[in-house]
């Protein structure tokens, strides 16, 4: 056997203001055929489990593009279509009898609302119809007719922090062996939930929904089962929940399981959907509690401001509620700003100086606040990680002010864990509040050391109000827009 594998993976947000270009990826990850060679990272880490487990086989491996860029605005029309040629061109260079690749589920570029669509049809017609093809998606996928026509098996994460991309990897290489080697004939089915929103598996009542998917699989005839939660800032014909099921040679069973774990995923609704504090409410809270319990720090998640959501990072709400309460032993971060980490850097560490802090990327960022600030701590390249995967913030400043702490990064990227802090020298242990722009990434590192963890959402990029989100392409009724989309 030969097995071709390759990665292409960003998340678009077709309401953010940030363009994807060429850079973006530059500064995430880019490897030619060569990313398994490398340290492991977010991006590679499938890579890593399918050439190991294929050389395990005695398979030789063809490996191609392995393509990382931090969530954002569409991409440029000339980066993708490059990418996916690169692939196509390896792909028909390689002639492999498996296909195995790593893709988000939600990037669109310019023409190309359904850019795994569109590659995936590609690699179809390349390696013809009986070519095994598997594919990993982002839970934050949209699933297309598309995909499902091109591909053998999809399977998406499970988990949200996504800890489980390794796991699902080796579920994905068994299932395209399986049937490559002819143990098993895969038939999938989809099944609309009609539904759009976010989703914490980390918390009831998904988790146990979560749990009995999991117990499903590898009983009555079913392989696998993916919920697909969707990405709701994207305006593309598919966005929304949808969930999958792979049953063995049997159609029908396939499009039973589907839909009852869709209808039992509808029937929580209500119940899924996260409460989000409002700025001042959330603050209010997080000093009510430390009262309480003093000790270890309250954890408050700035969702409107995710970079992983496509969000610029760089948004004031949250410091001009903190400045104006006249609060301290607050840290917030990592806040995007390459001006003001230059600023530090020339600075040094003990200088002090006045300083014009993010709101540089339109209204949903907010206003600059200009303070006075010290510089605490700075670092030439700061790494977080996200699982074991390292994640770079480039050169990172830490800086005091009003009894205030921001790290301040280079490189934008959402929070996944406080070791950048501690990098620079802050202790998360000092803190009494610690605002982490973030949607829920953060919390597999942050959560065990907190003493609460609260969600607030900012007037910024990423609303929470899901019905309100100005959807041209949405085909079809959903939920919370509608109260019963399944309504004639």
């Amino acid at each position: 056997m030969k097995l071709f594998i390759a990665a292409l993976d960003t998340e678009t947000n077709t309401f953010a203001p940030l363009p994807t270009g060429a850079q973006a990826f530059a500064e995430g990850f880019v490897a030619h055929g060569d990313a398994t060679s490398r340290p492991e990272n977010y991006c590679s880490a499938q890579l890593y489990v399918w050439r190991r487990r294929a050389e395990a086989l005695g398979w030789t491996v063809a490996e191609s593009l392995c393509a990382y860029a931090e969530p954002g605005g569409i991409t440029a029309r000339s980066v993708y279509e490059g990418f996916r040629d690169e692939i196509l061109g390896d792909l028909r260079v390689a002639k492999p009898d498996v296909v195995l690749l790593a893709l988000h589920g939600a990037m669109v570029a310019e023409g190309y609302d359904d850019c795994e669509g569109n590659l995936l049809a590609a690699v179809r017609t390349a390696v013809g119809p009986d070519v095994p093809i598997g594919v990993e998606l982002d839970l934050h996928c949209h699933l297309t007719e598309a995909m499902m026509r091109a591909a053998t098996v999809i399977v998406t994460y499970k988990e949200y922090p996504h800890i489980d991309i390794a796991a699902r990897a080796e579920e994905l290489f068994t299932l395209i062996a399986d049937a490559a080697e002819g143990r098993t004939r895969p038939v999938m089915a989809a099944y609309d939930c009609r539904m759009v929103g976010m989703f914490r598996p980390t918390a009831q009542p998904l988790r146990d929904f979560v749990d009995r998917m999991i117990g499903h699989e590898g009983r009555d005839g079913i392989l696998s089962l993916s919920l697909g939660h969707g990405f709701p800032w994207a305006d593309v014909a598919d966005v929304g929940a949808k969930v999958i099921a792979i049953a063995d040679g049997d159609q029908d069973r396939a499009i039973a399981a589907a839909r009852y774990h869709g209808e039992a995923f509808f029937a929580l609704r209500k119940e899924l959907s996260p409460a989000c504090l409002t700025v001042d409410a959330a603050l209010e809270l997080a000093r009510d509690l430390l009262l309480e319990k003093p000790g270890r720090p309250v954890v408050i998640a700035d969702v409107a401001d995710n970079p992983g959501g496509g969000a610029a990072g760089d948004s004031t709400f949250f410091l001009e509620a903190v400045r104006a309460r006249g609060l301290t032993r607050v840290m917030l971060g990592y806040v995007w700003d390459p001006v003001a980490v230059r600023f530090c850097m020339e600075a040094g560490i003990g200088a002090t100086l006045d300083l014009r802090l993010g709101g540089k990327c339109g209204p949903a960022s907010g206003s600059p606040v200009d303070m006075t600030v010290t510089v605490m701590g700075l670092a030439d390249d700061v790494v977080q990680r996200f699982g074991e995967a390292p994640v770079s913030l480039g050169p990172s400043a830490w800086v005091r002010g009003e009894g205030i702490d921001l790290v301040l990064c280079t490189l934008r990227t959402q929070t996944f864990h406080p070791e950048a802090m501690m990098t620079l020298g802050l202790d998360p242990a000092s803190l009494g509040i610690i605002v982490v722009k973030s949607m829920q990434h953060f919390h597999a590192a942050f959560a065990p050391i907190a003493s609460a963890v609260l969600y607030a959402t900012s007037p910024g990029a990423l609303t929470q109000d899901f019905a309100a989100i100005p959807y041209s392409k949405r085909l079809g009724r959903f939920w919370p827009r509608d109260e019963d989309p399944f309504c004639p």
